[in-house]
Order: structure tokens, then sequence, then C-alpha cells
């Protein structure tokens, strides 16, 4: 598998308080292939792969390990509503 790919899938997971479950009712998989992919026992298709990018909202790149964590950005239009109001709320106080 590729290095770190697990870690980096199961705290993509985590940061949006996400289950093992409710991500792999998203992707149409099960919890156990999830879990798998966090622990290294299976490699994601290029399929799922994709697929849990768009649910975590990052690039395949960067789960795959080809982009740096602070090269990462998120599209705002991903952000829902409350996220938008944070991320709004965050740069106001940046600004004075």
């Amino acid at each position: 598998m590729v290095n770190g790919l697990g870690k980096r899938l199961e705290q993509a997971r985590v940061n949006l308080h996400l289950s093992q479950k409710e991500a792999a009712a998203a992707i149409g998989a099960s919890a156990s292939v999830i879990s798998n992919y966090e622990s290294g026992e299976r490699t994601p298709s290029v399929e799922n792969l994709m697929a849990l990018a768009s649910l975590y909202r990052c690039s395949t790149d960067y789960l795959l390990g080809l982009q740096k964590p602070s090269d990462a950005y998120v599209d705002a239009s991903m952000l829902d509503g409350r996220q938008r109001q944070l991320l709004q709320d965050f740069l106001r106080g940046l600004g004075g």
C-alpha cells in the first residue's frame, strides 16, 4: 500500500467526525472495507479513492501522499453552512 495512505484516510475521516460505518455507507461499501483501507490491509480502488477524497473534502494527491498537508486546501463551495460561517468568523477574527 502507498506509504501512509491508511493513516491519511483515517485522519481525514476523523477530522469530519465520521464513523467508519458512515464513510462506508457514503461510498457504498461496508465498514470492514474502510477498516481494511485504514489499517493497510487493502488498497482502495481508484473509484473508491476518488469517492473518499470527495467525501473527505481533500484531493487524491493528498491521500496518496503526493501533496503535503500544508499544500492541501478545501474548496469553500464544498463546506456546509455551519462550516462556512465558522470559516468566515475565523477570517474576520484575523482581520482585526
